[in-house]
């Protein structure tokens, strides 16, 4: 393999370019031109490829985002859209892929794998940590430690004027950045997806709290939890505890997705990255990189994407332990 071209795809998450760089690093330590695709699977079928140096990616380690833009594309949904990339490809000779994403990447990058026999690894860039084969994703630590320092502040408002606040954080349908960022801000109650959370056992955590003179409190909600958002939750609160306190709502947003990735995403990025581009070279194809108890593995795209993450039990457990 001689010429490989590496790209971003999906929700962009802290550390990205860190990877970036370590595939294209990688790629020149290993005498293989690499490509940079901007925009996606949107860039591939416009041809928007140019070709990287181990210059190309200097001082973008500590940056957030990813320089190689990130973009959803309907057109690669459509056989003529694969068609149309496959030509780029072909017409810049490229025999490989890295595809740095999340799920949706890696079901594109299947797909068109099976159909044009274009090899691809794979490298988690998600801030949710839901992808099976990894224990951490790219980007979540940071949206962890975001989230963190958001939770630390609002505690300062809620306890000086005796609130209750309801913060949501990104999570469709993981709940890993709630029942990290809530165990780590001493959150008196933690709402994910992967279980359920009635109304009735959050008035009665509230309620136990009131018992024992607590004023303010702290309740993380996971965007896709069964009872709704935060604003949701909360209004649905509301209506059982007739205006005894008062009750505010902050979703974090987006900003769980910006910002300088930490150390550990750095590091985390920095051999997936190397490891996508030897995975490739060694033969590996329609694979992620991850690392499993420390270790580099390569998980089928196809277990990837259909097989569950779960959150640890440990934690769940944790978190309501801690929460009394």
């Amino acid at each position: 393999m001689k010429r490989i071209a590496v790209f971003t795809s999906g929700g962009d998450s802290p550390g990205m370019n860190a990877c970036i760089r370590a595939v294209v690093r990688g790629a020149v330590y290993h005498e293989v031109e690499v490509f940079g695709i901007r925009r996606g699977y949107d860039g591939m079928i416009r041809g928007d490829i140019v070709q990287m140096t181990s210059h190309s990616v200097s001082n973008i380690i500590q940056k957030g985002g990813t320089i190689l833009k990130s973009a959803r594309s309907k057109e690669f949904f459509t056989k003529e859209g694969r068609q149309s990339a496959y030509e780029q490809l072909q017409k810049h000779e490229i025999e490989g892929l890295v595809a740095i994403g999340g799920n949706g990447t890696f079901t594109g990058a299947e797909i068109f794998c099976t159909e044009f026999g274009i090899p691809t690894v794979g490298a988690p860039g998600t801030i949710d940590n839901d992808l099976f084969g990894t224990d951490y994703t790219i980007g979540f630590d940071t949206a962890v430690n975001t989230a963190l320092d958001a939770i630390d502040k609002i505690r300062d408002t809620a306890d000086s004027h005796d609130r209750i606040f309801f913060i949501e954080v990104m999570g469709r349908d993981s709940g890993y950045i709630a029942i990290q960022s809530g165990i780590a801000g001493g959150a008196e109650l933690v709402m994910v997806p992967e279980t359920f959370t009635p109304i009735k056992e959050v008035v009665h955590t509230l309620k136990q709290g009131w018992s024992r003179s607590k004023t303010s409190s702290i309740i993380v909600v996971a965007e896709g939890g069964e009872e709704g958002g935060a604003a949701q939750v909360a209004e649905k609160i509301k209506k059982q505890v007739d205006g005894e306190v008062d009750i505010r709502v902050t979703a974090l947003g987006h900003v769980q997705r910006g910002g300088a990735p930490t150390a550990y995403d750095r590091i985390l990025a920095s051999r997936l990255g190397l490891g996508a581009v030897e995975g490739l070279l060694d033969g590996q194809r329609n694979v992620m990189a991850g690392i499993v108890n420390n270790r580099l593995v390569y998980t089928s795209f196809h277990d990837t994407i259909h097989k569950n993450k779960p959150i640890s039990k440990e934690f769940l457990r944790l978190a309501k332990v801690l929460s009394v």
